[in-house]
């Protein structure tokens, strides 16, 4: 084995022996000090289910790893339920926590001199935060995914989290009663492991199978099954292996996989929120993926799997079709850079070309797609001039084009009270702002309220506009991401009561039918809802409003 290891930081010199007297304290032996140290980097904790599993997970890459000659060291960070802190504060401290997810994995592996790292990532912001610090350290890794749930049924329906939303919206109609809605949701996660739909958690880890840094359908296992944990000893004796011969995530992932990210992404009808993670990923690894670039694919990748909430079959059935390797196989050369490495050693040719690609109806060929434009929509406009997104395969055809009256919030619990109350009129549109990265702050998932317009009907002829973000799990014609944000003194801003928006999910409009005189009018006399900020909010936000400032601006401050 190579003896250029980090860890020899740590290990060789006279003026180490404190350190080895320290590595000794936990019962390493000399010959130890030989081998390669793999840090098992957790996201376990006790309140997330899609980390539950990963206890177990660790102990069979820890397994892997001292089989194949190296000294495994475990590690947690931190994770959050998007779907415990969806409706309340909680939310805002989501998107803030992919950061902190980021900078507390990269000083562990950076500080203790790690040769390689498996990562045992699980829902939401963890996948995009490991992926940042492992981009930054680059030393030789492998992302293990938490597992998926199996889905829960209800009379017949599949159940996942993002209908248990709906069920409310039901209830809330008089269409559910309350005993009803009580069985649903005790049959409604009938396992631990990331949520059964294409949420976002669901699509990072399919990312990360993309972009060549997780085994060929790792990303849609069961968490309950006996492959999650023999995939994770393969993985503890491949990372030794990757070690040995010095092959970095760098040396994997180039500007050419990001993009083949974003092609997965309107293939599958994934979420929304992988228009704020690619990019950020893409800088991380040293390359610039804008939204402009997202844009130019909308209309050129199809739309081959419809996965809830986007329709009926959930990631259970995906992954009996083939998963992300039917993917591969379906969308082929044409789409996707195929020439690339993987960790498992293969290419995604050869990924694609041993793929099972059992369910041609679940996962559609190229040539005979659900639709022949991407499940995404970049919109653009008076309102939208920095650009906005919606999940255009979640929404009905017949509000792929729609204009109507604004009904504005400043939160997203004003609205969700006014729509309990049955204060919105079908035809509105409901505008929801200050709930950006810098306004919310946190740029809270609205997923909450669209699962209510749901569940209710009003999302059959409502649509909702906000400059905050939804959960992939979103139905319904929703359109967030709205930039510029309220808070910074976005169009959104000076929307009002009865101003008329459209919306064109065909040709990526979203207008405001108000003259710009007017617009500077309102601006002239605007004052932004200020709310008042401590700690990790107060961080988040600065950054962001500073982020925000011209190049010059921002260095001079």
């Amino acid at each position: 084995m190579a003896k250029n290891f980090r860890s020899r930081d740590l290990t060789e010199g006279i003026d180490r022996a404190a350190h080895r007297a320290l590595l000794y304290s936990l019962g390493l032996s000399r010959e130890d000090l030989d081998r390669p140290l793999i840090a098992v980097a957790n996201s376990w904790n006790e309140i997330v289910p899609g980390c539950v599993p990963q206890r177990q997970v660790a102990e069979a890459v820890k397994q892997g790893i001292r089989a194949a000659g190296a000294v495994p060291f475990e590690f947690n960070t931190i994770g959050v339920c998007d779907g415990m802190a969806q409706g309340h504060v909680g939310m805002s401290f989501s998107l803030p926590s992919r950061e902190v997810i980021a900078d507390s994995v990269e000083i562990m592996l950076e500080a203790h001199r790690f040769d390689g790292a498996v990562f045992l990532t699980s829902c939401d912001k963890i996948t995009p935060g490991m992926l940042m610090a492992m981009f930054r350290v680059n030393i030789p890794s492998i992302i293990i995914a938490p597992g998926t749930m199996a889905p829960g049924e209800y009379r017949g329906e599949k159940l996942t989290t993002s209908l248990i939303r709906e069920f409310i919206g039901r209830c809330q109609a008089g269409v559910l009663s309350e005993e009803e809605l009580a069985e649903v949701e005790r049959v409604a996660c009938p396992t631990l492991g990331s949520c059964a739909m294409i949420g976002t958690a669901n699509t990072m880890v399919c990312l990360c199978e993309v972009l060549g840094l997780a085994y060929p359908g790792s990303a849609t296992l069961p968490a309950s099954s006996s492959e999650k944990l023999r995939e994770g000893v393969v993985a503890g004796r491949r990372i030794v292996e990757l070690v040995k011969d010095d092959v970095k995530p760098l040396d994997l992932v180039g500007r050419d996989a990001f993009i083949d990210a974003v092609k997965f992404v309107l293939a599958i009808g994934g979420s929304t929120n992988a228009t704020l993670h690619i990019p950020t990923l893409a800088a991380e690894a040293g390359f610039e993926v804008t939204l402009s670039d997202m844009e130019a694919l909308c209309e050129t990748v199809p739309y081959v799997s419809r996965i809830n909430p986007s329709g009926k079959q959930t990631m259970e059935d995906f992954h009996r079709a083939g998963g992300v390797p039917a993917v591969f196989a379906s969308l082929g050369d044409a789409h996707f850079r195929l020439d690339r490495r993987s960790v498992s050693g293969k290419t995604l040719r050869e990924i694609a070309d041993t793929a099972s690609w059992a369910d041609k109806e679940m996962i559609r060929p190229a040539s005979e797609p659900i639709s022949s434009m991407g499940a995404l929509k970049v919109l653009r406009g008076n309102l939208a001039p920095g650009g906005a997104v919606c999940k255009r395969s979640g929404a009905d055809k017949n509000m792929w084009r729609h204009s109507g009256p604004a009904r504005v919030f400043h939160s997203m619990e004003e609205a969700v009270r006014v729509v309990e109350q049955g204060g919105i009129e079908p035809g509105s549109v409901i505008v929801i702002r200050y709930e950006g990265p810098v306004g919310g702050p946190g740029m809270r998932e609205m997923h909450l309220i669209t699962s209510i317009l749901a569940g209710s009907g009003l999302a059959r002829s409502t649509a909702l506009v906000t400059d905050g973000r939804f959960s992939g799990s979103t139905r319904g014609p929703c359109v967030g991401h709205v930039t510029p944000e309220a808070a910074l003194g976005g169009p959104i801003a000076f929307v009002r009561d009865g101003d008329t928006i459209s919306i064109d999910l065909y040709e990526g409009k979203l207008e405001l039918a108000v003259g710009e005189d007017e617009i500077e009018r309102r601006r002239a006399g605007w004052q932004p809802v200020v709310r008042p900020l401590r700690g990790v909010l107060a961080s988040f936000a600065d950054r962001h409003r500073r982020a925000a400032l011209p190049a010059r601006e921002r260095e001079e401050r």
